[in-house]
């Protein structure tokens, strides 16, 4: 198994508040890119939002090759939406794209 750090593209179709938004980074947590080399080095948030409601989820993914990486996490950031009471149509999803592969070398 390898640790991918996937970036998931999205939109809020409408007005989020703040409180929805810490839900959602609460619900994010646990595949925080932070705890991998790259996402320290980087300083990679889990979820980023900007000015014109578009957003960047960036997850930490184990899986045994770059398509398993991007199907799991468009799963992740769909649930931790979910979690966070926003669905598809709310705050649909881009593709997920694969930012980088954690290695020690």
């Amino acid at each position: 198994m390898t640790t991918y750090v996937i970036s998931v593209p999205g939109t809020f179709t409408g007005t989020v508040g703040a409180g929805t938004r810490a839900d959602l980074a609460r619900a994010l947590r646990p595949a925080d890119p932070h705890r991998t080399q790259m996402g320290a080095e980087e300083d990679l948030d889990v979820l980023t939002v900007n000015d014109d409601n578009t957003f960047t989820i960036r997850l930490t993914v184990e899986a045994d090759s770059g398509p398993h990486a991007e199907q799991g996490a468009k799963h992740l950031a769909d649930g931790a939406l979910r979690a966070a009471g926003l669905d598809e149509s709310t705050a649909p999803l881009g593709p997920a794209v694969i930012t980088g592969i954690d290695s020690d070398l």
